[in-house]
């Protein structure tokens, strides 16, 4: 078996209507399902290697798309300084205003 790459995942939140729903489906099978190889060959009706070889056809596609793209990597970057802006803005006592406005966008990227 294979190792899975957790960050596939997270693509697949956000490329995965781009991907067919063969692939989609196979791809939330393996990560978000956590089932195996075989109960996904099982599931939808072909071999383990079938399925292995279209999680790596998959997972392929989801990696361009992210190089190409980046929008995975850009909404963790986004969350990361929304978060620290939120904790700036407490700890300095900013007035209610932009610590609310701050705070709708720590919500909205988590």
């Amino acid at each position: 078996m294979f190792e899975k790459d957790l960050e596939i995942a997270f693509w697949l939140d956000f490329y995965g209507e781009v991907l067919s729903e063969r692939k989609r489906t196979v791809l939330d099978y393996y990560y978000n399902d956590d089932l195996s190889l075989a109960e996904i060959a099982e599931e939808i009706g072909i071999s383990r290697q079938g399925v292995r070889d279209l999680i790596k056809k998959a997972e392929e596609e989801l990696r361009f798309y992210e190089e190409k793209l980046g929008l995975a990597a850009r909404f963790r970057k986004t969350q990361t300084v929304a978060e620290h802006l939120l904790t700036l803005l407490r700890e300095h006592g900013a007035d209610g205003e932009l610590q609310r406005a701050a705070e709708e966008l720590a919500e909205t990227v988590r």
